[in-house]
């Protein structure tokens, strides 16, 4: 098995969490950044850094995940085209992403695009804190759990 993360937007800490699962549960980890990453100094852990330009690390990790694999990401369109591709794809914050959650995800975000673009609402997400860390711990058991018992 394999997890791969889209290294560049991933919190520190959920990248931590994902190598301390792959120790325990023997499974590589590939991080595809569009720059230069700091990796852990473990065989486990591969780091690809993906020429830069408009969307190649996503191109790269929907090219090359396949089903059966993790895809850690918070990119809503990068996790459609995993998610139709038959690739699990799971967001830092603990929420999956899946076929029946796509279309509300996806209006979502479009929504909330167009509010910024038109000055209504600014900022980011909140903060990755230990709630955060918590969902994402238990959501990241939960499917590395389901795809090892259909692999």
């Amino acid at each position: 098995m394999r997890v791969w993360i889209d290294a560049d937007a991933c919190p520190r800490a959920a990248k931590d969490l994902v190598v301390k699962f792959a120790l325990k549960r023997r499974f590589e980890v590939v991080l595809v950044a569009g720059q230069p990453q700091t990796k852990p100094g473990l065989a486990i852990v591969k780091l690809i850094v993906v020429p830069s330009g408009p969307d190649a690390a996503d191109d790269y990790l929907v090219e090359h995940a396949v089903p059966g694999e993790l895809v850690i990401c918070s990119d809503i369109p990068l996790a459609d085209r995993l998610v139709k591709k038959g690739v699990a794809a799971l967001d830092p914050r603990g929420k999956e992403f899946d076929a029946q959650n796509m279309g509300e995800r996806l209006a979502v975000r479009n929504l909330f695009t167009d509010l910024r673009e038109q000055g209504q609402i600014s900022g980011g997400p909140a903060p990755f804190g230990e709630r955060e860390k918590q969902a994402f711990a238990n959501a990241l058991d939960r499917i590395l759990t389901r795809l090892t018992r259909q692999s």
